[in-house]
């Protein structure tokens, strides 16, 4: 089984957050709470159900990640580039994500 963290989008803004182990949405993949078997996974989904509900966050899905060296890394690129930001530097305040992270 593949481990699994709850992301979605913040409605206010559209910032990429996940879920934490507080059941808080915060700004860093490496803060999230790791399901790890079909119990936790499903609990995650019916949390982020409830937030979409809520209105808190909009785009709600578990994404597959993997742990290596003691950091988060999502298997696909494009969880990637919203885990560490664009892949350019295109606004005052938002850097360009590291390439080494986002690298397939």
């Amino acid at each position: 089984m593949v481990d699994k963290v709850l992301t979605a989008n913040r409605l206010t803004d559209g910032v990429a957050v996940w879920l934490n182990a507080n059941g808080e949405w915060t700004l860093s993949l490496q803060e999230a709470l790791v399901a790890r078997h079909a119990e936790a996974e499903a609990a995650l989904e019916a949390i982020g159900k409830q937030a979409y509900a809520d209105n808190k966050v909009v785009d709600v899905n578990l994404i597959d990640v993997q742990e290596t060296g003691g950091k988060l890394w999502p298997l696909r690129l494009r969880e990637r580039i919203r885990a560490e930001g664009p892949t350019m530097e295109y606004a005052p305040g938002y850097a360009a994500a590291d390439p080494d992270f986002i690298a397939v």
